[in-house]
């Protein structure tokens, strides 16, 4: 329990860190618009613990609206987006003052908490601690206060071939008695798959380039100016750095691979490219190691040689996000994956710069919606 107690203690500290970036007069502000004013988020994480544990433990409830006002997130179609305005919320001093009572309550009945539940809300936070950085990066570079950082070294965009990958069998999920997992993550399943081939990197700037110069949009995460091509970075824009993984949305990847006259893998597929033997994590540019990505180079391949399956990007597969067989909803929390089993959301794999290490295990399993472009997600290209 101590080492929960930690955990939780230190992502409260990441997320605490990531409030400090914004300036004070952009709270209010909607920097995606399919979700959220920033200041919700200041009140969600508190509100998702108290609603956890503290319901659980049977703790006084000591501010009911806000518990419901913070309590859940949006993931709205398109076309149907929040309309609230910044008078409709709370000020930043009652909501600060919420989630410190928040803190204090609970700490002070942790000890008490079931673990499972302290997974939940590490996680939960962690998970937080990477979207909510999606929300600064579109921020106006203005209202951020930016930390000592430097972009990655870039250069040319290099020969992206294809690895065969031998037929064979994927595992996927996880076993019951493994630790814990989140609910779509059970139960562990072997998935028989045929041999294919796959990209040694994920698509670079510099491939995706081509694509735009040959009539294609340019993705979310590029701007142009007198005729110049930029990443529009978390703290500044750079000159468009060619051995990058390209950001881009499942529809832009999947037009992308019909282009190539290729595909994207499958989860299973996958599996197979990523975990042909133990990860090794030390030279990952995940765990909020950088805000940015870093040349797909910059880590050696796998046994398989394929480069960079866990770290640097999100990776888009052709998988609609589904439960596995034996799928028991979380009692405390049925709808976290429940309610996104609608076919119109695809699972991404591997994770980003801003993902923590605990999210990177092989069961893990991140999904969003096709069309959505704000995320850390690249891809790779496959032949069947």
């Amino acid at each position: 329990m101590t080492g929960q107690f930690q955990a939780l203690t230190q992502a409260r500290t990441q997320t605490d860190s990531l409030f400090d970036i914004v300036h004070p007069d952009a709270l209010y502000a909607r920097p995606i618009p399919e979700r959220h004013r920033l200041i919700f988020y200041l009140g969600h994480l508190e509100a998702f613990d108290w609603n956890l544990i503290g319901r659980t433990l049977d703790l006084p409830v000591f501010h009911a609206s806000f518990d419901h006002l913070f309590s859940f997130g949006i993931d709205p179609a398109a076309g149907d987006l929040p309309t609230d305005q910044p008078a409709d919320w709370p000020s930043e001093n009652e909501v600060r003052g919420y989630s410190a009572r928040v803190r204090r309550e609970l700490d002070a009945v942790l000890s008490d908490a079931p673990e499972r539940l302290l997974h939940v809300a590490v996680e939960h936070r962690l998970m937080h601690a990477e979207t909510f950085a999606y929300m600064l990066h579109h921020l106006p570079f203005e209202q951020k206060a930016a930390p000592e950082v430097s972009a990655a070294d870039s250069g040319p965009a290099p020969e992206n071939r294809m690895v065969d990958i031998p037929a064979g069998l994927a595992t996927l999920g996880r076993l019951r008695d493994s630790g814990f997992g989140w609910d779509n993550e059970y139960d562990e399943h072997l998935v028989e798959v045929p041999a294919f081939a796959i990209g040694r990197y994920k698509v670079t700037n510099g491939e995706y380039l081509e694509f735009v110069k040959a009539g294609a949009a340019a993705p979310h995460f590029w701007t142009c100016r007198e005729g110049r091509w930029f990443y529009h970075g978390m703290f500044d824009d750079v000159p468009l750095p060619l051995d990058w993984p390209v950001y881009v949305s499942y529809d832009e990847a999947k037009a992308f691979a019909r282009w190539k006259g290729c595909a994207l893998p499958t989860e299973a597929q996958f599996h197979r490219a990523a975990y042909s033997s133990a990860e090794d994590l030390s030279s990952a540019n995940a765990d909020f190691r950088r805000w940015d990505p870093e040349p797909v180079t910059a880590s050696p391949p796998n046994a398989l040689g394929v480069a960079q399956m866990v770290g640097n990007g999100w990776e888009w597969t052709s998988t609609v996000f589904a439960p596995f067989a034996g799928f028991e909803p979380f009692s405390f929390y049925p709808g976290y994956s429940a309610n996104f089993f609608d076919g119109q959301h695809y699972v991404l794999k591997g994770g980003s710069p801003r993902t923590a290490r605990c999210l990177l295990r092989r069961s893990f399993r991140n999904w969003f919606r096709p069309a959505y472009p704000y995320i850390y997600a690249t891809f790779r290209l496959v032949e069947n």
